[in-house]
């Protein structure tokens, strides 16, 4: 009942660690991090041509409904930069940005976005992320990073930098306005960032980010305030979010279906990869079609209660945990601490200076940046080496959604790669083990039988892998002359229509030859899938056996035994049992003559 009641609600599986401890780290994380949202949400809403309190909408009531029915304790979902982007090409298509049919059809693209993510879920696709390797996360995570930083530099060192900018550009303009640096805003950045770090070190406990965008402040007020060029959040709207009707209609869905769908994969793929990259720091399991439901549902919700379509965040969930953040709870806490920030103290925000949050978003792109797994992957395997280049590069300077499918696309084509060429070991009885275990001759050099080959394969017999496995077949067959070979399926995965038809194909092959193709101790499920395809009638039920004593015992019969009286090799018991036989013939046919 407690397992069926978690699935409907999964926040009853992190709910019995709630206690006091992790209520004050929740509560400390949440405050940070509604801090964080404030000027991003308007940023944010405007970048999606929406008005600026429609980024605080969202980033009030996604994040609870995320937070509430996800799987992941740290995300931290509401307003993001790629959404906003995308959401402004499509919606702007439809209608002119910043006005009322604007926001209707953005709020009513948000629903639809929510219900695919919601049917994804539903139907079990949260196995899709599985496609996202380990290293495709670290090199999008290093990526992302470095752009968080980057979009930062404005606002540390005091540069105008126009927005629209591509990472390149930014870089330029940095570079070439290197003398125009606001020295009074790095320096209020710095102090932020080094007590945030002076903190963290020598008072763990204490919320060091939030006491390092205070201290920022403070610095800033006596260093002149607006006056000496520092900007400020500004003024923050105090409205709740107010109730919003959506057009579900049939028609609308034709008009925009294929947009939110656009929408609803890159929310997914932004909130699966930034879960993964923090659960690969907090050590928790992520559930792939959780995640997709608590995303569906976060901007279902999120689209009647004037919320436009949102999802994970890399800086504030990157916060979330930096900051102590233990269960979901923060998340929920992030949303209402906004919501009483804008209602009561939003004129005493305006005065928080933005170098202050550039500096410590800087310190949390710093910490995303797996630097050990970085390293560990360089030094051991250049395959992986290029999938996380290609990822971070692709991070970089391509679109954040193409970032993924380049990391994607890049690891399935090593793996069909690595699939494609199954190791096929040669195998041959060791006269040592007790039962003549069949032995990798290449970890022990032992005689092998010349009319008999055992091989093992080590991998899935399907289409990618056809070429090659035929190929080591027929220099079996061409090089060596033997004719009768014996597969041990101990390594065989699974065997697809192709590779059944390749297998009928060589064993006929064989048999015109007047040999065989073999098979001993195939796995359950590949021999129900040979017997269901019809391959075991077609190569013959008498070439398949459960173990290597019954194979044997049969195979050896239909060797050529001319060829075995000149053998010297005599590795079956087989072969010594007919050579003791053959020795007490010629005795008794010795005995006759004399």
């Amino acid at each position: 009942m407690q397992i069926a009641l978690s699935r409907i609600f999964p926040f009853l599986s992190w709910w019995p660690l709630v206690n006091r401890q992790t209520l004050r780290a929740d509560l400390l994380a949440g405050l940070t991090g509604a801090v964080i949202v404030l000027p991003q949400g308007v940023a944010f809403a405007t970048i999606a041509g929406l008005p600026p309190v429609y980024g605080l909408y969202t980033a009030m009531v996604t994040p609870i409904i995320a937070g509430l029915f996800g799987s992941s304790r740290h995300l931290i979902s509401g307003p993001t930069t790629a959404i906003s982007i995308v959401v402004f090409s499509t919606v702007s298509n439809h209608a002119t940005p910043g006005t009322q049919e604007f926001v209707e059809m953005a709020l009513t693209l948000t629903f639809f976005a929510g219900l695919y993510q919601l049917i994804f879920g539903l139907a079990r696709l949260g196995s899709l992320v599985n496609f996202v390797s380990h290293t495709v996360v670290i090199g999008f995570t290093a990526g992302a990073a470095i752009l968080i930083a980057t979009s930062q530099l404005k606002h540390v060192l005091g540069i105008p930098i126009p927005t629209g900018h591509s990472f390149t550009d930014i870089w330029v303009v940095v570079f070439e306005s290197l003398g125009k640096i606001n020295y009074t805003v790095l320096g209020v950045a710095l102090v932020t960032l080094v007590v945030a770090l002076l903190v963290k070190k020598f008072v763990p406990k204490l919320p060091n980010l939030l006491i390092g965008m205070i201290a920022g402040s403070i610095v800033a007020y006596y260093l002149g305030g607006e006056a000496a060029g520092l900007k400020m959040i500004g003024t923050i709207p105090s409205d709740l979010p107010p109730f919003s009707a959506p057009d579900v209609s049939f028609d609308t869905l034709q008009e925009i279906g294929a947009n939110a769908f656009a929408v609803a994969l890159l929310g997914l793929i932004e909130a699966v990869s930034i879960s993964r990259a923090i659960a690969s720091k907090s050590h928790q399991r992520i559930d792939g079609n959780q995640e997709f439901i608590g995303q569906g549902l976060s901007n279902i919700v999120g689209s009647f209660f004037s919320s436009y379509a949102g999802s994970g965040s890399f800086t504030r969930s990157g916060i979330n945990y930096a900051a102590g953040a233990v269960t979901p709870m923060s998340a929920i806490f992030a949303a209402v601490m906004l919501l009483l920030i804008i209602l009561l103290i939003a004129p005493l925000m305006s005065y928080l200076p933005i170098a202050a949050m550039g500096g410590v978003i800087m310190l949390v792109a710093y910490n995303l940046i797996d630097f050990h797994h970085i390293g560990k992957i360089l030094k051991v395997s250049k395959n992986e080496t290029a999938i996380l280049l290609i990822t971070f590069f692709s991070t970089l300077f391509l679109e954040l959604e193409f970032a993924i499918y380049m990391g994607v696309l890049s690891s399935l084509l090593l793996f069909l790669s690595r699939t494609s060429m199954p190791d096929i070991i040669n195998l041959a009885p060791d006269p040592e083990s007790p039962k003549n275990a069949f032995t990798n001759i290449a970890r022990k050099p032992l005689m092998q039988c010349p009319q008999l080959k055992i091989i093992r394969i080590d991998n899935a017999i399907y289409f990618g892998s056809l070429n090659h496995i035929q190929k080591a077949l027929n220099r079996i067959v061409d090089k060596e002359g033997i004719k009768h070979i014996l597969v041990v399926g101990t390594g065989i995965g699974f065997v697809d229509i192709a590779g059944g038809e390749m297998l009928v194909q060589e064993a006929q092959r064989l048999k015109a030859m007047g040999g065989g193709l073999y098979f001993c101790k195939n796995k359950k499920a590949v021999m129900e899938f040979l017997v269901r395809a019809h391959i075991v009638d077609e190569i013959g039920p008498e070439n398949f056996f459960a173990d290597k004593k019954e194979a044997i015992a049969t195979i050896f019969a239909k060797l050529d035994k001319d060829k075995c009286s000149n053998c010297t090799a005599r590795v079956f018991h087989e072969c010594k049992l007919d050579q003791v036989q053959t020795n007490e013939s010629e005795l008794q046919a010795k005995g006759a003559s004399a």
